[in-house]
């Protein structure tokens, strides 16, 4: 097949670079050399303004804000948005809930969800995995039991991305104790935040960061009109979800910025009579990480030009496990040229090391979770055998 863009695919990609860099006030951007992740504030306002210009949430509807773009036209707005820094949608709401919401979700809740949740009036989280249910998500033990025109939940979720700041949650709940598969008796349920009865307790992470929680529910009553679908379909729910979010964990653009920046400081390091990028060790790890990059990127671009109805590609698990593995290699080799400037994180003002340097560490620390979250690396090693190859 014909990987390089068409000539109307380079003018669209112009089009995006152009919008993502001078329609986002530099302020609302990412500092990447900095480590800088965006803040609620920055990031709601960043989503209204590519909501407005109908950017936020291409893969939806036409009717609900979506666009009628091709999935490589798709692939090349996410990774342009990513090499500008522009804090990217809520992956919650435009990744996850929203197209399931769109897919399976009845009138009334596309109505009532679909805009705000386009517009981050409405911030979600995912409540899927479990302390006994993580890459085993199926095992999942939070009840969700009938009662009259509502749901009666109990349960704990773990692992709970930004729920600190969330309005609403999605939740996979058992409603069948007794189905004779474990993946058949599973909902999937829409559950205010603000609902008594429910407790969000945050996890410290490695990082010294609080960007994940554990959330517990204690009866906690549910409208029955917030099931989305068929009780005990949750199941295909969530593997639609999952599929979606896969292709876009990738993050290529963000990788690519980050040896950029690794390339530019090794660059200006000096070692002996050259440069630490003079170093053969350092010059082929640059060298072999681009190549790489560029692989993943035509197996991307591959994977959005042969993506059928809609439909997320199985394919999807490759992009997955070996775009977590580059994002890795990235974060470890800028952390490798800070060398013992790295060590020293959190800026301090008896600390003189640069910035950039400080905040190797700690995201090199943190981006260990991409081989674990969308379904850790041995999962997708697993679909890939079976969906894939066959074996």
């Amino acid at each position: 097949m014909q990987l390089a863009l068409s000539e109307e695919d380079r003018a669209f990609q112009q089009e995006m670079r152009d919008f993502f860099t001078t329609n986002i006030p530099a302020e609302l951007r990412l500092r990447p050399d900095a480590g800088e992740e965006a803040d609620p504030e920055v990031m709601r306002r960043t989503q209204r303004i590519l909501n407005e210009a109908g950017l936020a949430v291409p893969g939806w509807p036409v009717e609900w804000g979506g666009r009628d773009w091709t999935d490589v036209r798709k692939h090349i707005w996410l990774t342009e948005m990513q090499l500008a820094s522009v804090p990217e949608p809520l992956a919650f709401n435009c990744v996850m809930v929203g197209p399931v919401i769109a897919e399976f979700g009845s009138e009334e809740q596309k109505k009532r969800f679909l805009p705000a949740t386009a517009n981050l009036d409405i911030w979600w989280c995912q409540g899927f995995s479990e302390p006994e249910a993580g890459s085993d998500l199926a095992s999942l033990k939070t009840r969700a039991v009938r009662d009259g025109d509502s749901y009666i939940v109990n349960g704990q979720k773990t692992w709970t991305t930004l729920g600190q700041h969330a309005d609403w949650i999605f939740c996979l709940v058992r409603t069948d104790p007794d189905a004779p598969k474990k993946q058949a008796g599973i909902s999937f349920l829409l559950i205010d935040m603000k609902t008594p009865g429910i407790t969000v307790r945050p996890i410290k992470l490695i990082d010294g960061g609080h960007e994940v929680n554990e959330i517990f529910f204690e009866d906690v009553r549910v409208p029955a009109e917030n099931l989305v679908g068929e009780e005990n379909a949750g199941w295909s729910y969530a593997k639609f979800l999952l599929g979606n979010e896969r292709v876009n964990v990738t993050r290529l653009g963000a990788s690519k910025v980050r040896v950029a920046l690794a390339k530019e400081h090794a660059a200006a390091l000096r070692v002996g009579d050259g440069t630490l990028l003079d170093e053969p060790q350092y010059a082929a790890r640059f060298a072999r990480l681009e190549n790489e990059l560029v692989a993943l990127e035509l197996t991307q671009m591959r994977v959005a030009a042969d993506s059928a109805d809609g439909r997320p590609n199985p394919a999807s698990s490759l992009l997955k496990l070996r775009g977590s593995q580059l994002q890795q290699a990235a974060t470890e080799l800028l952390m490798d040229v800070a060398g013992f400037d790295a060590l020293p994180f959190r800026a301090t003002a008896d600390v003189q090391t640069p910035q950039w340097a400080q905040a190797a560490t700690p995201t090199y620390l943190n981006y260990r979770k991409v081989s674990i979250y969308s379904g850790s690396n041995e999962v997708q090693r697993t679909i890939i055998a079976k969906s894939i190859l066959g074996l």
